[in-house]
């Protein structure tokens, strides 16, 4: 069984891909067709589509998060594997203009896993539904993760999800499911905590997003979306445009646009949000 590390361009996903060795390291990256938002350093756009094969546009998350790939790949002296699914946009426009929320989160199958679970078909297959063992960034204190997780998996411990695998005589496509990955904790395993691996990364020299994932991610709460709004506003400027244009909201009671007038009293930081109030969506 091959070992795959998910990186997810956080510090935890980092120091497992640092400190346990596995045949590939593999990144998934979510994409956007906003201009706007695009990096403002054009080497850095050039490296990303070499990467993911195609023309890139812009990100939904931090742009920090790409330099934290390239950095990471230079200090472990290993490769990793971008791969990138459909857009955000084209996502939403294959779901009929609905939107993702928080009790249907389809942004993270259809951008993260399934980008993820098509690069196993075509790099991990070496034998006919092989499984890969899957080393996932969660630490010692966040057994309920995990154990959310393992619940999902069958009886021979593996993880399964729905693909494509061909056409039916009608032209439709045919789905099937495959079980494709062991899930394994190596932090969790050894007891490594979020003060361990920030002492790890202290000096060292990768960067690091101050919150990983989407800056818009649904499940961070309105205070913390309105910071998003003062360190990214050309991307969360996207997140209201399609909402604008899209069918439903991305949080349940609320617009992006409002949350945009919102006026904090005091002056926030990332530091006054605890990782709860992110998505948690770095797999």
């Amino acid at each position: 069984m091959k070992t795959v590390t998910s990186v997810s361009g956080g510090q935890s996903s980092a120091y497992i891909a640092a400190n346990y060795p596995t045949d590939f390291n593999v990144f998934s990256l979510v994409c956007i067709d906003e201009p706007k938002a695009a990096p403002k350093d054009k080497k850095i756009i050039q490296m990303v589509s070499d990467r993911i094969g195609r023309e890139f546009i812009a990100t939904a998350e931090d742009d920090i998060i790409l330099n934290t790939i390239l950095d990471l790949e230079q200090f472990i002296g290993s490769k990793i594997d971008w791969v990138a699914g459909d857009s955000f946009d084209q996502v939403i426009n294959k779901k009929g203009g609905f939107l993702p929320n928080q009790f249907r989160r389809f942004c993270t199958v259809e951008m993260k896993l399934r980008p993820m679970f098509r690069w196993w078909k075509n790099n991990c297959l070496i034998q006919e539904n092989e499984p890969i063992e899957m080393h996932i960034g969660f630490r010692a204190n966040e057994h309920r993760r995990a154990k959310s997780m393992i619940e999902n998996c069958n009886n021979d411990g593996l993880i399964q999800f729905k693909d494509i695998v061909g056409k039916h005589s009608n032209g439709k496509n045919k789905w099937a499911e495959a079980a494709w990955q062991k899930p394994r904790f190596p932090m969790i395993e050894d007891g490594i905590l979020k003060h361990n691996v920030q002492k790890y990364w202290s000096d060292k020299p990768v960067r690091f997003a101050p919150i990983n994932g989407c800056v818009g991610c649904i499940h961070k709460q309105p205070l913390l979306l309105r910071l998003e709004y003062d360190n990214h506003p050309e991307t969360m400027d996207w997140f209201e445009k399609i909402e604008k244009d899209g069918k439903g909201t991305w949080k349940d009671g609320m617009t992006y646009a409002d949350i945009k007038k919102h006026r904090p009293q005091m002056q926030l930081g990332f530091d006054d949000f605890s990782e709860c109030d992110t998505g948690h969506c770095g797999l």
